[in-house]
């Protein structure tokens, strides 16, 4: 079959390299860099194996910046596109989602139209009625940073927003091209959006919880190791998402948590509530420490959100760096990903010798072995060294 795939980002391009195994796969993006790179089987963003995957695998894969070309004879568009959360308005902006849809719509209208990018609940229902009698499915993604061809290649579930037989073929489609059996749920549309946010949510509730033990035991000189161990025995607990850092960040925790909280609206809750503040309340705790210290000169080590990525939307260390800066700090960064000799008023230093020297404080949300000889200027609530 024919397939485009609209948005080259770690959520389209991912998939669209595992079905460009078995189908013809067009991948449209409105970055010519990106589809550059793709053309030439080149990852445009770090993921630990899809560079060796596009390289090595045989795959019926191209990319243009052509909605029109992408989606000529295609039998899916597959869609996955940003939703960035909008503060201003309280939820995802959907409209480049939106009008990609009428677009791609226009050309196909006999096509199936799967949604990837993460929405509010309810937005598929109302794109049916804004597109009467096109086939329009939400399936959502869920994927790890850094880690998401593996997750597309081994999915731990597979939901489709449709219990008809269209979804079904969706479903089929997606099963096919995994290496794994994963279980097969179909749904109402609105319920497998509700899904994504609540699964995301959880994960960000996890993060903050054991950062708020971390929280505890550093105030009041526990070791934290030994509460998380002893916690994290309890077999449903278990041993995993139990790291304490600056705090929960990245595509999708923090922008998909405050949706949710959005989609409540005046409905009784407090948890998601506080799920959303836990995450700023950590930050300020992190930069009372640090200033604690009394430094003269912090220095930011790397900007990502975890090791291994690429990323720094929404990373915590933003956020704590923010504070800093608003308590009259000097500050540098040591970031090699940032090509910019300076980010929010601080000083961007490209070499890492010259940045350990200058700062007297070294934040650090992940270790790393480049600052074993800095131990003593370190800070980082990193207990276990890995994500």
């Amino acid at each position: 079959m024919r397939i485009a795939v609209i948005g080259a980002g770690y959520v389209g391009l991912t998939l669209a390299a595992v079905l460009a195994q078995r189908h013809q796969v067009t991948v449209c993006d409105i970055d010519p860099t990106k589809v550059d790179l793709v053309n030439s089987r080149r990852s445009p963003f770090y993921d630990a194996t899809l560079g060796d995957f596009l390289q090595s695998a045989e795959l019926n894969l191209s990319a243009t910046t052509s909605l029109e070309q992408a989606c000529q004879n295609a039998s899916y568009v597959i869609l996955a596109t940003p939703t960035n959360y909008d503060h201003q308005s309280g939820s995802f902006d959907t409209s480049s989602l939106e009008q990609v849809l009428d677009d791609a719509a226009l050309q196909v209208p006999q096509a199936t139209f799967v949604i990837k990018s993460t929405v509010p609940v309810g937005f598929t229902e109302r794109m049916r009625a804004k597109h009467p009698g096109a086939g329009i499915v939400f399936v959502p993604e869920f994927l790890r940073e850094s880690r998401a061809l593996e997750d597309n290649l081994r999915p731990s579930r597979i939901v489709v927003g449709d219990r008809s037989a269209l979804g079904q073929e969706v479903a089929d489609l997606l099963s096919e091209a995994a290496l794994n059996d994963p279980p097969v749920l179909l749904t109402g549309p609105s319920e497998a959006e509700a899904a994504k946010l609540f699964a995301n949510t959880y994960l960000a509730l996890r993060v903050a919880f054991f950062n708020e033990l971390d929280t505890y035991a550093a105030v009041h000189d526990l070791r934290t190791a030994e509460i998380v161990g002893a916690v994290a025995l309890d077999p449903r607990i278990g041993d995993h998402y139990n790291n304490p850092s600056f705090g929960y960040g990245g595509y999708c925790l923090p922008k998909d948590s405050r949706q949710l909280l959005a989609n409540y609206g005046l409905l009784p809750q407090n948890l998601i509530t506080a799920i959303v503040e836990s995450n700023s309340t950590r930050m300020d705790y992190i930069a009372a420490a640090i200033l604690a210290r009394t430094p003269k000169k912090v220095g930011i080590y790397r900007l990502t959100m975890k090791t291994g990525s690429d990323n720094f939307r929404e990373s915590a260390i933003l956020g704590v760096m923010a504070r800093l800066a608003r308590a009259g700090l000097e500050i540098i960064i040591y970031e090699p990903l940032l090509d910019a000799p300076s980010l929010d008023g601080a000083t961007v230093v490209s070499d890492l010798e010259t940045f350990k020297d200058q700062a007297d404080v070294i934040v650090a949300n992940r270790w790393s072995e480049e600052l074993t000889d800095v131990a003593d200027k370190l800070y980082t609530r990193d207990v276990y060294r890995r994500d």
